[in-house]
């Protein structure tokens, strides 16, 4: 079933940061749809199948003649396709003092305020008085009147996954040294002073993807030991990086070539991982390297 989630309500109440939030955790984004496209848009979806399962739309006051309009349009989308679709409305708004302070700071104009000779004020209390059908039609609202950018995009987060592990894409490599370290690496771990089977003859031609490899690095006491302070670390710091707004973390770990000890901890790592249903892609930049 197709997941429908359309993004309405107040300009400067914080629209583009929640579609950012929904693009963040896998959703298919649309900004500023003309409503007259909306059941047409919501068809071409539907043909698509999977490629197009997730879709979020902002419709709004710049695209639609009048909120009632709207939220009609919603409430006949929902029932006529309710075997199809599953539909979420958001609703977003903020004090008058806020949006003021918003766009003075932001020095945008307000879509409406051509109609009302430049009069931000009077632009502001017209949406607001003409938002009731939507707050009466809308299945989550949210005042963003206190909240920053970060907490708005942690609100839409809890609202739309249902695991923590959805919202964010973990990249795991693994990399040598002699070939320079990875610029795009959040967090970096060398292997260079475990044991090295390079100087194993049987091994040497080997790579850290083969369980001779990891059963030879992996025999140390050492590294069973750095093994677990490096997972026990990431346990823990992972739900910290998504608490503070962040969608994706890549984690490197090198070590001289890139073929035996960092392979070794970057498949590993990544097993241990994805068993803590996080998302994972698993990356070994210089393995082939040299063969």
């Amino acid at each position: 079933m197709m997941e429908l989630v359309l993004v309405t309500g107040m300009a400067g109440a914080g629209k583009s940061c929640v579609l950012n939030a929904m693009e963040d955790i896998g959703y298919y984004v649309v900004d500023n749809l003309p409503l007259t496209f909306l059941r047409q848009f919501v068809s071409h979806c539907l043909e698509k199948s999977g490629k197009l399962s997730r879709v979020a739309m902002v419709i709004d006051i710049r695209s639609c003649e009048c909120f009632p309009e709207l939220a009609e349009a919603y409430r006949t989308l929902k029932i006529e396709l309710r075997d199809d679709i599953h539909c979420r409305m958001v609703c977003l708004e903020a004090s008058e003092q806020i949006l003021l302070t918003r766009f003075r700071t932001a020095r945008r104009s307000h879509p409406l305020a051509g109609r009302f000779g430049g009069d931000l004020s009077r632009a502001i209390a017209y949406e607001s008085e003409h938002l009731q059908s939507i707050r009466a039609a809308a299945d989550v609202m949210l005042d963003t009147s206190l909240l920053s950018n970060s907490q708005l995009k942690e609100q839409i987060k809890m609202q739309f996954t249902t695991h923590l592990t959805d919202t964010m894409l973990i990249q795991v490599m693994s990399f040598g040294f002699k070939y320079g370290a990875p610029l795009e690496a959040d967090l970096m771990f060398d292997m260079r002073c475990l044991p090295n089977p390079y100087y194993i003859p049987e091994l040497k031609h080997h790579t850290g993807i083969e369980r001779c490899v990891q059963d030879y690095v992996m025999h140390a006491p050492e590294s069973q030991a750095y093994f677990e302070k490096i997972t026990n670390m990431l346990d823990f710091l992972i739900p910290l990086y998504i608490r503070e707004g962040r969608t994706q973390l890549a984690i490197g770990f090198g070590c001289t070539g890139g073929h035996h000890r960092s392979v070794t901890f970057a498949e590993l790592v990544s097993e241990h991982l994805r068993k803590n249903d996080w998302h994972i892609l698993t990356l070994h930049r210089d393995y082939k390297k040299e063969k």
